[in-house]
């Protein structure tokens, strides 16, 4: 389980140091930076997919997603008496993104190239990647350093190089991962890989979830939702069934789910409601109805990640199905560590009724994201490495 997260200037999140539990709930006005949050999670996840350096090209750069204030925001400009002004920067431009786990903790470093001839000059390298061993990083924990293109693992009382020509664009997670040589490298990958994602699920009139698909053994539901008949009969087969028939009932009361699977191998959805003499069909059904149920397939999963992160989990979705999400939110937290990052006020009411939910309520002062009564003797101990 992930106990810290730690994000520096990456958008409004200039320097930002939370702890987290089991079950996470991101809440604020609009604009405080919940996507950013999102945002920084997934760039940080598409490290262990050899994906980071395209992912930031998708945002617009290094450019566009760096911090666009002043290095630091000092009193005085906080209370008005002097205007919003940079000045010289005192530390390399660098966005950092980091975090803390049950047995180790990693972070990242991005920063732009030396000036140079290249038509390539805007793409941001990788200045530095760490793993370490405790709830925090200090020297003495270091497992692994990679500066540029050259990484080096601790090895009893001394420093192993490993690899010294590595490219400056890619992660070492998908140049360097060898569960002998290099194990710390490989059990982070692996740990970074395992965090799921959903922020996606198309409910227009073609969305592939309403439309018969050819079904195979489905325990992870596509970010899309498009195998969705298939995932929630791999639920009935193999993941909690009566979980699933408790679902639709506690959202539409008497109402019932089949898949109907045709012979040419084709999966369909079966929506029995009370009052009606046929099931619907997942092209008739509304879109919260069907958001509804692709939620109950991505929250029963048979498999669970060690992270789920859900984004808005409330579009679409009628004020009364929020409290049986919410049942189903905290019944994934059972087995797997959930952030939910929301603006509905009734699904964050119902999910602060759990015992176990930790709350974060953020607000944006001067363009930065912030945690509000959060000082510096508040927040987890966190030392970027040098």
């Amino acid at each position: 389980m992930l106990k810290t997260l730690a994000i520096g200037n990456y958008r409004s999140l200039l320097k930002l140091v939370v702890p987290l539990g089991k079950l996470n709930v991101i809440t604020g006005p609009n604009g405080s930076g919940k996507s950013n949050l999102y945002r920084a999670l997934r760039l940080l996840a598409e490290t262990a997919q050899a994906g980071v350096v395209n992912a930031l090209a998708r945002e617009g750069g290094l450019q566009s997603t760096f911090w666009a204030g002043p290095e630091d925001v000092s009193r005085r400009m906080r209370a008005g008496e002097v205007p919003i002004q940079g000045g010289t920067r005192r530390e390399p431009v660098r966005l950092r993104l980091g975090f803390t786990g049950e047995d180790f903790g990693y972070s990242i470093s991005l920063g732009l190239p030396a000036p140079s001839s290249s038509a390539f000059a805007l793409d941001p390298e990788i200045k530095q990647e760490c793993i370490w061993a405790g709830p925090f990083y200090r020297p003495a924990s270091l497992l692994v350093d990679r500066k540029g293109p050259m990484i080096k693992v601790h090895s009893g009382r001394d420093w192993e190089v490993v690899a010294q020509h590595l490219s400056i664009f890619d992660s070492m997670f998908s140049q360097v991962a060898d569960p002998r040589a290099t194990p710390e490298i490989f059990r982070m990958r692996e740990t970074i890989r395992g965090w799921r994602f959903y922020d996606h699920f198309r409910t227009d009139r073609d969305a592939p979830a309403r439309l018969p698909q050819l079904g195979t053994r489905t325990p992870v539901l596509q970010h899309d939702g498009r195998d969705l008949a298939a995932a929630l009969q791999t639920i009935r087969e193999i993941g909690d069934a009566t979980a699933l028939d408790e679902a639709i009932g506690d959202a539409f009361p008497g109402a019932r789910l089949d898949i109907d699977i045709q012979e040419d191998g084709h999966f369909a959805i079966k929506f029995h409601q009370e009052g009606l003499l046929r099931p619907l069909s997942g092209a008739e059904l509304s879109d919260g109805t069907l958001r509804y149920l692709l939620w109950v397939a991505a929250l029963l999963t048979p498999r669970p990640p060690l992270l789920m992160v859900l984004n808005e989990p409330e579009t679409s979705l009628h004020l009364d199905l929020l409290p049986a999400l919410s049942r189903l939110i905290v019944r994934a937290s059972e087995h797997t560590q959930v952030w939910i990052v929301s603006h509905a006020n009734g699904l964050i009411a119902a999910l602060k009724e759990h015992s176990g939910c930790h709350s974060i309520e953020w607000r944006k002062d001067l363009g930065q994201t912030q945690v509000p009564g959060q000082g510096l003797l508040d927040q987890p101990s966190w030392h970027w490495p040098d």
